[in-house]
């Protein structure tokens, strides 16, 4: 059975050169930090292993950066995906986008050749997260897989576990007290998920885990072991981010829930922020500083909240309510002041955040055929922009140009962009 208002989590979720002009140029190294899927503020605990995404650090070809247009532009078209891409994540030289289908594509950057290819059969794919030499993939069949990375292997990507670990039951499924009722007549342990995994995201050496059925669990990422499973909300947990210490998790429930640990204790409720009544968030952001959360919502509108920024949520006030789709919004990222949101009425919203956390519109992006599912941002500037990955219902990766406007730079009136350049 699939809970209320889940429906809207479901539908919701080449070459990269800007305008050119001959004047200036300039090259930019990508990024070598992995960013996890839907996290924007997630730091990343490293490994002793050296991660194989960041072992090469490669030169964009020179971009111009004067006289460049002030709209937006589609760069590439990446197909090869046999179902709706659910996930998307930026790891160095690398972009991992994961679909339905149950498979999980590698493109190489800056070219956007496909690199490789796994995960075929193991379970619609609903989540991404990477962290040193392994990428953890959230699936449908209520799992998570660890994948092992290594250029040295002639199988690149090498399927190591899967949580929780056969130890993990090993330890725990003699123990009645070790069970929890998941529907009438049927117990699970625990440490397991009874439902779909929805979203994952990657803070301080643990690894957090939302799933349709409710609950938030907690993974240690240097053994695996699942230390805490927490009833977090009244329905599906569609996304979930990390900021200072902070687990922030968006609900079908209408709830944003913030979660933080006092010392080595365990997890516990910080703060909850309110949304429209019957309406589902289906997906979470916050600002680097932490002082902004943003929640985007089934009704198409984006909610912005404004703290202190120190985790105390006695101060916290909503500042923007934002209609920002005709349709629900599936998915959110944020890279310094600009907020982009994909929705089910198959556009992007480009907004800046300006004074006191109000959102003004840049423009809107079209040319998906389908629902946008997920989206993200480069951190690198790129001629006088960013580069901003986008993932969709119509089985397509897209590749998009975004400049960064100053608040002189934004008009009124709304650029709309059409059909892709460049089909890879």
């Amino acid at each position: 059975m699939v809970p209320s208002m889940k429906m809207n989590s479901l539908v919701a979720k080449t070459k990269l050169y800007p305008p050119m002009d001959s004047k200036t140029k300039i090259c930019t190294p990508m990024d070598s930090t992995c960013s996890s899927s839907g996290s924007s503020c997630s730091s990343i605990s490293s490994e002793s292993d050296e991660s194989p995404f960041s072992s090469q650090r490669l030169q964009l070809p020179c971009i111009p950066v004067s006289g460049f247009s002030h709209s937006h532009r589609s760069l590439a078209v990446l197909s090869g995906h046999v179902g709706s891409v659910s996930s998307l994540a930026l790891c160095g030289e690398f972009i991992l986008s994961a679909s339905q289908g149950k498979d999980i594509i590698v493109w190489q950057q800056p070219d956007l050749r496909l690199f490789a290819k796994f995960g075929q059969g193991d379970g619609s794919v609903k989540a991404l997260a990477t962290v040193g030499n392994k990428v953890f993939t959230a699936h449908q069949d209520s799992r998570i897989r660890v994948w092992k990375v290594s250029r040295s292997s002639e199988n690149v990507f090498k399927l190591v576990d899967t949580l929780p670990t056969t130890k993990d039951y090993l330890g725990k499924f003699m123990k009645q007290s070790n069970y929890v009722q998941t529907r009438r007549h049927h117990k699970r342990l625990w440490i397991e998920h009874a439902d779909s995994i929805s979203c994952l995201t990657v803070y301080n050496g643990f690894i957090y885990s939302g799933s349709w059925d409710k609950t938030l669990k907690v993974w240690r990422l240097s053994d695996l072991k699942c230390l805490e499973s927490i009833k977090a909300h009244d329905d599906a947990i569609n996304g979930l981010v990390t900021c200072k210490g902070v687990v922030y998790s968006a609900s079908a429930d209408g709830k944003i829930k913030a979660w933080g640990k006092e010392g080595k204790g365990s997890h516990c409720l910080r703060g909850v922020l309110e949304g429209h009544k019957d309406v589902s968030f289906n997906s979470v952001i916050v600002s680097d500083d932490g002082k902004w959360v943003y929640g985007g919502g089934s009704d198409g509108f984006v909610m912005g909240w404004e703290g202190s920024g120190s985790g105390s949520f006695e101060s916290w006030k909503l500042v923007s309510e934002t209609k920002a789709h005709e349709m629900a919004v599936l998915c959110m990222c944020l890279t310094g002041e600009v907020l982009c949101s994909g929705s089910a009425d198959k556009t992007i919203g480009i907004w800046r955040r300006e004074a006191f956390g109000k959102l003004c519109k840049v423009g809107i992006i079209s040319g998906h055929e389908g629902p946008v599912k997920c989206l993200q941002a480069s951190s690198n500037r790129i001629g006088g922009g960013f580069l901003l990955y986008s993932g969709s219902l119509d089985k397509s990766v897209r590749v998009w140009w975004v400049p960064r406007h100053n608040n002189a730079q934004i008009e009124d009136n709304t650029t709309t962009l059409n059909e892709s350049i460049i089909q890879c």
